[in-house]
């Protein structure tokens, strides 16, 4: 690691039992340009090395703080608040003590970027139901960094080298999408939309907003939302200097953005902007929450169950991650 001005960067493990693990040690190995700090568990991590073949290049350094001072060459730095994993812990397969785990990581992880001793988190996979089974019931990564720091205006963007999209509404049924689609959360999301774009280095934000129902409502002939509240909200960002248009149709709108007509698309829902995100490969897709008092970015995959262990896991999104921290934190919000 060479040397770097600013605090360290947070990598919180995510869940022991998956692929989280083995992708931050191979994310080190590949060498990383600034000091980073683990929030985990330093036995997971030390039996991952060995796994992975890495024992005689790769250790684990225990920190109490993340203090980049104390980060050694050939370390992974681990911080961890928390009681240790069991060493028999299983991989593959739900566990409550490694559930419990990732919410106590992220935690801390949390109230250390909130106190300036983090540049920013990236944040490796969680699996909700181990999570829960551990007594933390969310829904996931974003619902809890929003409620720990306070934050009230937030949205999930999902980026890859060809596509951002941020959504309007996140974890919810369909059926409950419509009525939380009002003109102060799609304001906001525009809003959002616009600063996201310009921590990103994009001086003047081009943003395209989709609409809800096919045809995005077709004039009212298939819903009144785009009438009612998606147009309204256009223009009211577009009375504050915002470069918003819409509402497009969504099966359209994705299409264009990845031909260079819009800088982001603002989608109404989840799978609505995920699924065309997530067909573009998963390997350079990148998480981040926005809106938060700091730089959060995360994986666009799992815990990936399936290959925990094996050796096989792609650290590709993680790397991609880690880069858009870097990235974000080197600009003015």
């Amino acid at each position: 690691m060479t040397h770097c001005k600013q605090a360290p960067i947070g990598i919180t493990l995510g869940d022991a039992a998956g692929i989280g693990p083995e992708i931050i040690v191979k994310l080190f190995a590949d060498g990383l340009p600034c000091p980073t700090v683990v929030y985990g568990d330093a036995g997971i991590l030390d039996a991952t090395i060995a796994r992975l073949g890495l024992t005689r290049t790769w250790r684990t350094q225990r920190l109490d703080a993340p203090e980049a001072e104390a980060c050694q060459a050939a370390c992974i730095p681990v911080c961890n608040r928390w009681q240790a994993l069991p060493a028999d812990l299983g991989l593959g397969h739900i566990s409550a003590a490694a559930g419990r785990g990732a919410y106590e990581y992220l935690c801390h992880a949390i109230d250390d970027a909130q106190a300036g001793r983090l540049r920013a988190i990236v944040t490796a996979p969680l699996n909700k139901k181990a999570m829960q089974a551990g007594g933390a019931d969310y829904p996931g990564h974003t619902e809890i960094l929003a409620e720990r720091t306070g934050t009230a205006h937030y949205a999930m963007m999902l980026a890859n080298p060809e596509l951002r999209v941020i959504l309007v509404t996140i974890h919810m049924a369909l059926a409950q999408v419509s009525p939380a689609i009002t003109l102060d959360s799609e304001l906001n999301t525009i809003r959002l939309a616009q600063r996201a774009c310009r921590q990103a280095g994009i001086s003047a934000p081009r943003i395209a907003v989709a609409g809800l129902n096919p045809h995005a409502g077709e004039d009212g002939r298939f819903g009144q939302e785009e009438i009612t509240t998606i147009a309204p909200a256009i223009k009211q960002a577009q009375s504050e200097g915002i470069d918003a248009s819409g509402p497009w149709p969504g099966d359209t709108i994705f299409m264009r953005a990845r031909r260079g007509e819009f800088d982001i698309v603002v989608a109404q829902y989840h799978d609505q902007g995920l699924i065309p995100v997530k067909y573009l490969g998963v390997d350079q897709g990148v998480n981040v929450t926005v809106g938060l008092p700091f730089v959060r970015t995360s994986v666009d995959h799992g815990t990936a169950f399936d290959i925990a262990g094996l050796g096989v896991a792609d650290p590709g999104s993680l790397r991609a991650a880690y880069d858009m921290a870097l990235a974000m934190t080197a600009r003015p919000a």
